[in-house]
């Protein structure tokens, strides 16, 4: 029997992407479509989608979806089906998906993907003529508000629901006054519904609502039930601890395989092992980092404390020191950007930084550096290291969430000992 799943989500490759969660939601449906699983991904109508559609039909409108009017158009992405849901109001604007051109957060973010979710509950419950689903799976705070949906006012009836969290640390929660704009019963607004320290918690709305919770990693679903980790809801994940499963990420096999990968100067494979020396030199010419015997470090993340971005900072002149060089390809914190760009100025041809994202530039590094630094002091899994595991780049990484679970320490040590391998650890 077929499992109709509804994958609700705020990004998807290759349509649009800010991290990795566009990864796995691009990645899902060609997973699971061998285990008999049929999934349609469900995105927001912002114009990097629009323009990268191809052939859709509209199936739906909404003449006001909580304000503003919204159509459901259907098409496909990498053969699997696809919903895109126009609402210009809401997604038809210039920047990025949750920030503006300067960078801010949309002031209407709250309201954007509370109708996302809306139009979400109302797809899996079956507004559409045509359409109906088994699960309906919500990824991160922007989904989340799906479930609650679903618990509170489904148009129909509501199958299960399923919220994976990618990063506890992202949760929208907005003030008391969006509750009224929300079309939700008022007993939804209670500990156990969307309230959350006064105000709406799009996250925690959904965990609570939520049939099943699944988070990226084995490891980030133990951690997250301690305070340390839990971000203010560890309670509620004790509470559900027999609901909270951690599946490790996975990434697409076809797209990052350096054996026919087109961004490479040399496709190689675990027999050809030295055409990666081919990479190695077009990555130093592209960086402009001087050719050295020294080992080529490279660093692909956003640029942030939770990435530890810090403190390879602070280490950044004694790596020299020793010998190493690195090339760097991330933005975020303006002022970590920055020291990047002041450490490049103080060993040229030693370091050099690109401010940004550039996917094809993404599998170069993977294909040419000798090992991917991923500090992070939390982690719920991950790809860097999963793509550097594939393509020969060695992750160097914090002992935290997902890099336990896919990273192993190989190292002399522990093998002259007779003992099994233990964790990797940079702390």
């Amino acid at each position: 029997m077929t499992i109709r799943v509804l994958s609700i989500a705020s990004e998807a490759v290759p349509l649009v992407k800010t991290g990795g969660l566009a990864d796995v939601v691009g990645a899902l449906p060609g997973a699971v479509v061998a285990h008999d699983v049929a999934m349609t991904t469900l995105l927001p109508g912002y114009p990097a989608v629009m323009a990268g559609l191809g052939k859709t039909k509209a199936i739906h409108s909404w003449p006001a979806l909580l304000g503003e009017p919204a159509r459901l158009l259907a098409g496909t992405i990498g053969g699997h089906r696809l919903m895109v849901l126009d609402a210009p109001g809401f997604f038809r604007r210039e920047g990025g998906p949750y920030v503006d051109g300067a960078g801010r957060d949309w002031a209407d973010n709250g309201l954007r993907f509370a109708a996302f979710s809306r139009a979400a509950a109302d797809i899996a419950s079956g507004a559409v003529r045509g359409e109906t689903f088994d699960i309906a799976h919500a990824h991160d705070w922007q989904a989340a508000m799906a479930a609650a949906y679903l618990r509170f006012a489904p148009a129909g009836e509501a199958p299960p629901s399923l919220v994976t969290i990618h990063n506890m640390a992202f949760q929208g929660h907005y003030p008391r006054a969006l509750f009224d704009q929300l079309d939700l019963p008022a007993e939804a607004w209670a500990i156990n519904g969307v309230e959350y320290h006064g105000g709406v918690g799009f996250l925690k709305a959904g965990l609570e609502a939520a049939w099943a919770i699944t988070t990226v990693s084995p490891t980030y679903a133990r951690e997250i039930r301690s305070p340390e980790f839990g971000m203010g809801l560890d309670g509620l994940i004790r509470a559900r601890a027999g609901q909270v499963h951690g599946i490790v990420n996975g990434i697409d096999a076809h797209d990052w395989n350096p054996a026919h990968d087109p961004h490479l100067a040399a496709p190689f494979t675990a027999r050809t092992l030295g055409r990666r020396a081919a990479n190695t030199a077009a990555i130093e010419a592209e960086f402009g980092l001087a050719p050295g015997t020294g080992p080529l470090f490279v660093v692909i993340s956003r640029l942030t404390w939770q990435k530890g971005m810090d403190v390879l900072l602070q280490g950044l002149d004694h790596l020299v020191g020793c010998g190493a060089r690195l090339a760097l390809l991330g933005s975020g914190d303006k002022a970590l950007e920055a020291g990047f760009v002041a450490a490049a100025g103080r060993h040229p041809g030693r370091i050099a930084v690109r401010i940004g994202y550039d996917e094809a530039l993404s599998h170069r590094m993977q294909g040419g550096g000798d090992a991917i630094l991923v500090p992070s002091r939390f982690e719920p899994c991950g790809l860097t290291q999963l793509y550097g595991l594939a393509y020969g780049c060695v992750p160097v990484v914090s002992r935290t969430g997902g890099l336990v679970d896919t990273v192993v320490d190989a190292n002399l040590a522990r093998s002259r000992r007779g003992l099994p391998p233990a964790y990797n650890s940079t702390r």
